[in-house]
């Protein structure tokens, strides 16, 4: 009975989080079927940003706006979508196996391109930099990759 109480108070803590992306257009990933579907299915051609979503105050005070921000650009990817590490487990794990050679970085960004991986900015690419150094850093990834 404890464990479904904290359960559902890490839900209702998360749900802000969650909000913040599926709010700007992002898809929640909350299985690997989902993962497997959305990356691998007939809407993986062109590109998709997967956010690696966290609760972490980098999260919070970099990642998920210079994301925003990002997404006011031009040019964009085709496809959002989030999976939330610490929460969607098993969705997350799947995530990263697409992401090859990169270790587990969470928050972190990875650009697809008809389903394979172009772009990767991770953890420590986020903290300690700016809002604007991130999301020119997606930004130039869009120009490069997306139509």
């Amino acid at each position: 009975m404890a464990q479904d109480f904290y359960i559902q108070q890490m839900q209702m803590m998360v749900q802000p989080m969650r909000d913040e992306l599926t709010r700007i257009g992002f898809k929640e990933l909350r299985t690997p079927e989902e993962v497997v579907e959305a990356l691998e299915g007939e809407g993986a051609k062109g590109t998709a940003l997967i956010v690696v979503n966290s609760v972490c105050g980098c999260a919070a005070g970099l990642a998920r706006p210079a994301v925003a921000e990002s997404l006011k650009h031009e040019k964009k990817p085709d496809h959002l979508f989030t999976v939330f590490a610490g929460q969607d487990r098993e969705a997350t794990a799947k995530a990263r196996e697409y992401f090859e050679d990169y270790p587990p970085s969470s928050p972190s960004f990875a650009l697809m391109k008809d389903g394979k991986l172009v772009h990767m900015v991770q953890r420590h690419e986020i903290e300690n930099r700016s809002l604007e150094e991130i999301a020119a850093n997606l930004t130039s990834a869009y120009d490069k990759y997306c139509g």
